[in-house]
């Protein structure tokens, strides 16, 4: 069963209380969501430190329940 934007939000948040979380279903089947998060957890982290964070968010159901996640993530300006 496929997981909905709402549940993939509250895993983000839940692992990373101050983020900014905007998830977009792309291809309307909800297998398929780009996701903008902005933290400053992610300050002084690399791109690949912070998807880190954000797959570790998202308990291990990445390539299982959520089958692609388009990810942007950076600090707040």
């Amino acid at each position: 069963m496929p997981m909905n934007a709402h549940d993939i939000e509250k895993m983000i948040k839940e692992e990373i209380p101050d983020a900014i979380v905007s998830i977009r279903d792309l291809a309307g089947d909800g297998d398929h969501y780009a996701a903008e998060i902005v933290s400053e957890s992610f300050r002084g982290k690399s791109r690949v430190q912070q998807h880190q964070m954000v797959y570790k968010a998202l308990r291990g159901n990445m390539g299982g329940e959520l089958h692609a996640l388009a990810l942007q993530t950076s600090a707040p300006k």
